[in-house]
């Protein structure tokens, strides 16, 4: 059985997130987006805990459900945590989502952050002083249950592989307690194929997820899990994130992102409008030609240095399945889940629209679709295109045919900026480091 995942979320309690970010608002909108399990986020935060007890009953162990509801949407205890310190003379700024299988045991965490100094009423993504390391122990001491997985891995400024202030390894980071780390999340600016450029990674699962700070954001990057049963529990989904563990339950894909559309893609300076691809970082350096102050390293450029050199010129190859969308699978390694990449609908309806994707006529189209014709994640990926041309028209249904084949351009992101999505403009620059492959595949 496919689930459809999103495991990094924000609470109303973060900083910078919607007030619609609260369990019964989540949960419409996963029915909307396609989404069957959502992290609940934020468990860390005392009030959003409280509330989370209040609204939420289990529906499999250590997998919960809304109380007194018929939605669907099952949740999972995730949270994610800032670590800023000091080490070797450079400040970390690192964010690790953390997976607890009972709220007993999100309490008895939470207890012991406390007590080394934790404010963990501030945000829903609390900062601590304490070493990846030292969080690690604590955690893990309390219940190895709990699964840890360093977030977003290539964001510059708070990663464990960030240009700013990451690391070069996970060995690096987490000391001994790497071994015990075994999935990663994508982020937005990089895909799974820049992940398998890195040999530390061939033992892990990489996972992608929307790390959305409002509804409308869920399910821009989602990781399908292939499940035993029905009725599934937490253990379940830690043995699907654990490569190899099982044949039953494991990851069929991801779905993400253009990373040219992430906002760390590429090199530059947002300020001074500099932008530089890995090619002309290499050639011109990372300081800013206008103002002298050094860029911020775009992800790209950041995987390339620490790639394995015999993979610095690796391709996915490509396959296209019934629906026209193409899947990027591993050249070698047929255990690796593959990906599919994605816009989100309202980008799609906006820029066929030529309106604004949060605007009311984008609005109104998206409900109608979603009403006709089944949830965002099933028009994107499985809609026949005659069907989305009869309720929406020829343009979108030729921007999703676009979409799904990667016929588009990205202008890619950098320093903080978006990339900007252009359906029709010059065809196609998103995708070119990939092999070719007739093949077909479902997805």
């Amino acid at each position: 059985m496919q689930t459809r995942a999103d495991l990094h979320l924000h609470s109303k309690y973060s900083r910078a997130v919607s007030a619609e970010m609260v369990m019964p608002i989540m949960a419409e909108w996963a029915e909307k987006k396609g989404l069957d399990l959502l992290a609940t986020a934020d468990w860390t935060h005392p009030l959003w805990l409280k509330e989370l007890e209040a609204n939420l009953e289990e529906g499999g162990e250590g997998i919960y459900k809304i109380k007194d509801s018929e939605s669907r949407t099952k949740f999972i205890l995730g949270t994610e945590i800032a670590n800023i310190y000091s080490d070797k003379g450079k400040v970390r700024r690192v964010h690790t989502l953390f997976y607890s299988p009972s709220f007993k045991i999100c309490h008895k965490i939470n207890e012991e952050l406390v007590k080394r100094g934790g404010n963990l009423a501030s945000d829903g993504r609390p900062i601590l002083g304490l070493t990846l390391k030292e969080l690690c122990e604590l955690v893990w001491t309390i219940d190895e249950q709990v699964m840890v997985v360093p977030a977003h891995i290539w964001t510059p400024w708070f990663s464990v592989f960030g240009s700013k202030s990451g690391f070069d390894s996970l060995r690096e980071a987490y000391g001994d307690y790497a071994e015990k780390i075994y999935s990663v999340e994508t982020g937005l600016s990089s895909d799974v194929l820049m992940n398998w450029k890195i040999e530390e990674l061939d033992s892990r699962t990489i996972i992608s997820s929307s790390d959305s700070h409002s509804p409308k954001k869920m399910g821009r990057e989602a990781t399908v899990l292939e499940l035993r049963n029905e009725t599934y529990g937490f253990k379940d989904v830690a043995e699907a994130l654990k490569q190899g563990a099982s044949e039953t339950n494991k990851i069929a894909y991801t779905i993400e992102f253009y990373p040219e559309e992430g906002k760390y893609h590429y090199t530059g300076h947002r300020h001074c409008r500099v932008v530089q691809s890995p090619e002309e970082t290499k050639k011109l350096g990372i300081t800013c030609p206008v103002c002298g102050r050094q860029l911020t390293v775009g992800v790209e450029h950041r995987v390339s240095e620490l790639a394995a050199q015999d993979r610095l010129e690796m391709k996915a190859v490509e396959k296209i399945n019934t629906n026209g969308v193409k899947g990027y699978f591993h050249p070698k390694e047929k255990n690796r889940p593959p990906y599919v990449k994605l816009v989100p609908l309202a980008e799609i309806l906006g820029e066929s629209l030529g309106a604004g994707p949060a605007s009311k006529k984008v609005d109104e189209l998206y409900e109608k679709m979603i009403g006709c014709l089944g949830s965002e994640l099933d028009i994107l990926l499985k809609a026949k295109i005659e069907a989305i041309f009869k309720t929406a028209g020829d343009k979108v249904a030729e921007g999703i045919k676009r979409v799904r084949s990667g016929e588009m351009k990205v202008e890619p992101g950098y320093d903080g900026e978006f990339g900007v999505v252009k359906i029709w403009g010059s065809p196609k620059t998103a995708g070119d480091d990939k092999l070719k492959s007739e093949q077909p595949s479902l997805f």
